[in-house]
């Protein structure tokens, strides 16, 4: 089969307009969607709304209506290009200058098609490759934008390829929902069984351990293609170490390295930086491994805290991480210190009850995995749906005789 026919986007637009800055707030004023209402993935967050006067002489020009597509010509470079389909809402709606409001000629190119596509290309990098770039900051010209070229199916096919590619991105959604959902659930269970400390012994952390140290510094000179396993803060994710490019050490035989060598039971936390707060026990798999400076090892008293059991407290919002960002307050630079990790404050129910809960819990992660599984294959559905159909392979465009 023959490949589509690609045509530039300005002879398919009626229309590209960017919309207005503003720094004024009015928290009775209109919407403006801003850079990060928008998802990488094309959807809409409206967690955050930024509202502006509603005399504002650039509200009358730049309102939405259902059919527009924003793309977003202003942004970081990893973050230019992302773009939203508008459908509406029950509400009057401008948006910033960061964007480009973009009508279509609804005879020739389906908008939903267009935001399709123009996502499609934000995945594959295409926008940071024609950004003009400043310090944190990129732009994709208008002229740039209208000199891509988009396969031309007939339009009753778009309209199809794009509703196939709504349908399996709904089902994305729904099962990132699940997912997230089922974390809230090990939470609630957490709540069920413990509450906030109510009727269990609440001590300082210090008292539950032996041990409590960090990483040393200068550990690049050690260094290696092989060698022992070395954990980096970024590794340390909530109740998981997730190592997907390993660094090796050769490690010195000296006391720093037996002192920052973890074991299995131990629980690492991490202590300064963007990624402070975050927490896991160590695996089996794991043992023998050092840490960076970035990351404490916490050694628990097992026979009065199970490690995982910790782990997932210091990791809850309403636990550990409360008490973590109380302790950053009025900090320039977010960084913990052993005598702050000693004072937290952590329920203290018997092992068996915190084995309990455990069990509870891995049974809800064994969910989480087989959600995850699942959406990990919708995930190559739709990469593959969206390859096929934006090089004409998805239907017989020339067997049906409306060949583009």
């Amino acid at each position: 089969m023959s490949e589509l026919r690609r045509r530039s986007l300005k002879d398919l637009v009626n229309e590209v307009k960017p919309g207005f800055a503003c720094g004024e707030v009015d928290a009775n004023g209109v919407f403006q969607i801003r850079m990060n209402n928008v998802t990488k993935s094309g959807g809409i967050d409206l967690s955050k709304q930024r509202r502006v006067p509603r005399n504002h002489p650039g509200i009358e020009k730049s309102k939405l209506r259902p059919g527009d597509v924003l793309f977003n010509a202003t942004n970081s470079p990893d973050l230019v290009g992302k773009t939203l389909f508008w459908s509406g809402i029950d509400e009057e709606v401008v948006y910033s200058n960061h964007f480009q409001r973009i009508r279509t000629d609804d005879e020739e190119l389906d908008p939903k098609y267009l935001s399709r596509w123009l996502t499609s290309q934000f995945e594959s990098g295409v926008f940071r490759g024609l950004c003009k770039q400043w310090v944190n900051q990129a732009t994709v010209s208008k002229d740039s934008l209208l000199s891509l070229k988009i396969p031309l199916p007939p339009l009753a096919y778009q309209k199809r390829i794009a509703a196939v590619l709504d349908e399996v991105d709904i089902l994305r959604t729904k099962r990132r929902e699940a997912i997230t959902l089922l974390d809230d659930l090990a939470q609630s269970i957490f709540l069920e069984m413990f509450g906030t400390g109510e009727g269990h012994p609440v001590v300082p952390l210090g008292e539950q351990l032996s041990f409590i140290t960090s990483g040393g510094r200068g550990w690049a000179k050690y260094y290696s293609d092989s060698g022992s396993i070395f954990i980096r803060s970024l590794d340390v994710q909530m109740n998981s170490i997730e190592i997907d490019e390993v660094a090796y050490v050769q490690a010195p035989d000296n006391a720093e390295a037996r002192r920052t060598r973890v074991e299995v039971g131990d629980v690492l936390l991490t202590i300064t930086g963007s990624r402070i707060g975050r927490v896991s026990a160590v695996p089996e798999n794991l043992s023998g491994a050092y840490v960076s400076q970035h990351v404490a090892i916490l050694r628990p008293v097992q026979e009065k805290i199970v490690p995982d059991f910790l782990s997932f407290f210091l990791s809850i919002p309403f636990g550990g991480q409360r008490q973590i960002s109380d302790m950053q307050y009025g900090q320039t630079k977010p960084g913990l210190n052993f005598r702050q990790i000693a004072e937290f404050l952590i329920p203290l129910p018997e092992v068996s009850l915190q084995r309990q809960f455990l069990d509870r819990v891995s049974r809800v992660r064994q969910l989480q995995e087989s959600r995850a599984r699942n959406l990990a294959t919708l995930d190559e559905l739709f990469t593959s749906l969206q390859y096929r159909a934006f090089s004409g392979a998805l239907w017989n465009y020339e067997a049906s005789g409306e060949a583009a």
